[in-house]
């Protein structure tokens, strides 16, 4: 009932908010009357805001149309490469009509980044996959919001992430002979999963897994998120955030975890500064500082944009990840697309190198829940893990903005060009066929020679000053 108390509530509200957006317009345009007025700049500021949190939040767009590579403009073409009832596989495709660089990017790692999906769209990662673009070829999970997906396609629970995952890194392999893996925040435990079962049936594995500020082990420095999950039994949730998508939506009657109440927690956490960030916003637009209104707008677009997740998926997440404990219990039992249970184990990881990456300030996901994969992973060696603390940073530090692209990114791509093997050559274009089966193609890993370890070394402390980029020479300019 709640959701369609909402959703009335969100209807009534839209035309309001249209009507403010117009009145923001006609009190700032100097051509008409009424903005001429006295007070015309602070009234206009003021319709504005109120636009701003009556509107309607849709999902925004990657939105990257070309990237810098050593001078040289690449251009980007979006493509969906595997589309599945929840997920979208899409792939970030680099064009250039300059030979070198050309060449250059064809030799390039392929890296599968796993987005999160806890309440925002994938498109949060957009800085993230910005810079990975410069050298790496880019593929994300996009998840699809549950209100979207009719129940004909049935319901989709975390042993189903955990397969969607396996698939993914199949086809790539299929497609590139090896990829690298990258989660972010809640997939590292599905990530970590999914390698362990490929694992453990003898597949071909990542050539490297990196774990970003994920919650391998949710009882080290809880957060208010782990506590709300160990002060709340598995029933609580159930009845009292689960409800059933409305009749407007191709998904009616899912039973969802929808996304107003995920992001009435994310507001509830920094209530303060949510409060503060919007009043400066109002200042600015009467200052007429339009540098700093824009990139409150682009900040808030990402941040209001919210997806439902479907209710066995958050229930399953909320019982194994934050309650039970079983991955680091050694007691979690995924079904594979047959139905078969198989119990994960970590242990079994031995061809896969390891990266945690943690922030100092991490709010969400405690220091030392990161970290926790490298006692787990026994079975990989010590040389090939690696860990990074970046001094200074929050959750959204160690993946977007500056601390991100100075003190994360350098190493991160140090690590990876680490275990990619440069004699390897790459297979003819061609179009990628997603496997009903499980690869059998063998892949050689490992090409650690000694200098590499000594290199790994460096990897392994934390950061505390950007890693200086690794010199790259320039290509010709094009005429």
């Amino acid at each position: 009932m709640l959701y369609q108390i909402y959703e009335t509530q969100r209807s009534i509200m839209e035309p309001f908010a249209d009507l403010a957006e117009v009145a923001a317009k006609l009190y700032n345009n100097p051509a008409l009357p009424l903005a001429q007025f006295p007070l015309a700049q602070r009234v206009s500021a003021a319709y504005d805001l109120m636009h701003r949190l009556g509107k309607d939040y849709e999902k925004p767009e990657f939105g990257i149309r070309t990237v810098n590579v050593d001078g040289v403009d690449v251009a980007i073409h979006e493509r969906v490469e595997v589309n599945k009832p929840f997920c979208e596989l899409r792939r970030f495709k680099r064009f250039s009509d300059d030979t070198h660089t050309l060449a250059k990017l064809k030799g390039q790692p392929v890296v599968l980044i796993v987005a999160p999906l806890s309440g925002h769209y994938a498109t949060l990662l957009r800085d993230t996959v910005r810079t990975m673009l410069k050298d790496h070829k880019v593929y994300i999970t996009d998840w699809k919001n549950a209100r979207l997906v009719p129940l004909s396609e049935g319901s989709f629970h975390l042993h189903d992430y955990v397969n969607y995952v396996q698939d993914f890194v199949r086809y790539l392999q299929e497609g590139y002979g090896n990829c690298h893996v990258i989660s972010v925040c809640q997939p590292t435990v599905p990530v970590m999963a999914a390698i362990s079962l490929m694992a453990s049936r003898g597949e071909t594995t990542p050539l490297t897994m990196t774990m970003m500020g994920g919650p391998i082990d949710a009882r080290k420095s809880p957060t208010a998120v782990n506590d709300l999950a160990v002060e709340r039994s598995h029933s609580w949730f159930e009845n009292n955030v689960i409800f059933r998508v409305p009749d407007k939506f191709p998904g009616a009657g899912r039973r969802v975890y929808p996304g107003f109440l995920q992001h009435a927690g994310f507001i509830a956490m920094n209530p303060d500064r949510h409060a503060s960030s919007h009043y400066d916003y109002f200042q600015d637009l009467i200052k007429g500082d339009d540098s700093s209104t824009e990139s409150h707008r682009k900040f808030y677009d990402e941040y209001n944009a919210v997806l439902d997740m479907d209710a066995d998926y958050y229930l399953d997440t909320i019982e194994t990840v934050f309650q039970e404990f079983r991955l680091v219990n050694g007691t979690w039992d995924v079904k594979n697309p047959q139905g078969k249970p198989e119990r994960v184990k970590p242990a079994d990881i031995k061809r896969t190198a390891l990266l945690t990456v943690e922030g100092e300030l991490d709010d969400i996901t405690g220091k030392g829940q990161s970290k926790a994969a490298h006692n787990l992973c026994s079975g990989i060696a010590k040389e090939h893990q690696h860990h990074i603390e970046v001094l200074g940073a929050g959750h959204y530090g160690i993946f977007s903005g500056r601390r991100w692209r100075e003190k994360v990114y350098p190493k991160l791509t140090e690590f990876i060009l680490m275990y990619q093997p440069k004699a390897a050559p790459q297979p003819a274009a061609k179009a990628l066929v997603k496997p009903s089966a499980p690869a059998k193609k063998a892949v050689t890993r490992r090409p650690v020679a000694a200098k590499k370890v000594a290199s790994a070394k460096a990897i392994a402390a934390p950061v505390a000053k950007p890693a200086a980029p690794r010199k790259r020479a320039q290509p010709a300019k094009k005429a």
